[in-house]
């Protein structure tokens, strides 16, 4: 997994964790595991929307989801586990602020938009080259044949 337990205190004190889990790591692990699928959804391209192909970059996803410790991306880190701690905090009624969660989720998640959208561009993360044809978005040009009501 991308994400791990530990950097869940980036965003959120152990002890805040803890009372929300109240131990249960699996709970941990689920929000961790959520946020995953939450960020590789913004980043994946879509190969069936011709949308995708407009010149913004395709990031590898695979590649930056595989990638470990320090490898990592780290504003992918960063904005992962604040969608993380978003998930792990509908459990609870601990001394977190909700607000100030779901505003830093909604920025979390903004963002990610942005990137999906190529309005930022991370040098950073490997992109991916389509040389398939099958996955070029097909064109075609014309108008439809006319239709006469069966006469």
């Amino acid at each position: 997994m991308y994400l791990q337990p530990d950097d869940l205190e980036q965003v959120i004190y152990g002890y805040q964790i803890d009372q929300i889990t109240e131990g249960n790591n699996d709970l941990v692990l689920q929000a961790l595991a959520a946020a995953e699928q939450e960020t590789r959804g913004y980043l994946a391209p879509n190969l069936n929307n011709r949308d995708s192909f407009d010149g913004r970059p395709l990031y590898d996803v695979a590649t930056i989801f595989n990638a470990t410790g320090s490898d990592r991306d780290a504003i992918i880190v960063q904005h992962a586990v604040t969608i993380a701690k978003f998930h792990l905090v509908h459990l609870c009624n601990a001394d977190i602020l909700f607000d100030r969660a779901q505003s830093n989720y909604d920025r979390a998640t903004a963002w990610l938009v942005r990137v999906a959208k190529g309005e930022v561009i991370l040098d950073s993360l490997p992109t991916v080259t389509i040389n398939d044809e099958s996955t070029t978005p097909t064109w075609s040009y014309g108008s439809r044949k006319k239709f006469n009501h069966g006469i």
